[in-house]
C-alpha cells in the first residue's frame, strides 16, 4: 500500500516553480528524478527535494499541473504542508507575473512586501 500522497496545485511552469524554491532557499534536483517513501518505494518527478531522513519531497507532472508528490508522515521541512505550498505558491505566482509582465514589455517601477506577507507590484511600460 503506498504511503505518497499527491497533492494537487495550481503550478504549470516549471521554471516558475524552479524560481520559487530558489527564492526559498530550498535545495532540490531537476530532472526525471526519484522521490524516496516507506520503504523503498519511489514516484518519478520533475523536480525532487531531498530530506535528511530518506523521505523526499517532489512535484511530478500529471497532464495538466504539477502536483506535490510526498510520504506526509515523514515530513521534515521547517514549515507544515500547507505552509509549505502557500509560500511556494507565493512566490510561484511572483515569478509569473513577472514573466509575464517582461515578455509584454513591462518593467517592475515598485514593489512592496505588505505586513500580512503579501506583495504589492506596480509595472509600467514605456512606449514611443
Amino acid at each position: 500500500m503506498s504511503h505518497f500522497s499527491n497533492i494537487k496545485t495550481k503550478i504549470r511552469n516549471l521554471s516558475s516553480l524552479k524560481s520559487a524554491l530558489n527564492d526559498m532557499g530550498i535545495d532540490w534536483k531537476e530532472g526525471s528524478g526519484s522521490v524516496r517513501g516507506y520503504q523503498g518505494e519511489t514516484r518519478n518527478a520533475a523536480v525532487v527535494v531531498e530530506q535528511d531522513n530518506n523521505y523526499d519531497i517532489g512535484f511530478s507532472w500529471n497532464g495538466s499541473e504539477y502536483e506535490l508528490v510526498a510520504d506526509l508522515q515523514y515530513w521534515n521541512q521547517p514549515l507544515t504542508v500547507d505552509g509549505f505550498l502557500r509560500q511556494v505558491t507565493q512566490r510561484y505566482a511572483y515569478h509569473t507575473v513577472i514573466e509575464a509582465t517582461n515578455k509584454k514589455g513591462f518593467n517592475i517601477s515598485e514593489e512592496q512586501k505588505n505586513e500580512d506577507g503579501s506583495i504589492r507590484l506596480v509595472v509600467q511600460r514605456w512606449s514611443a
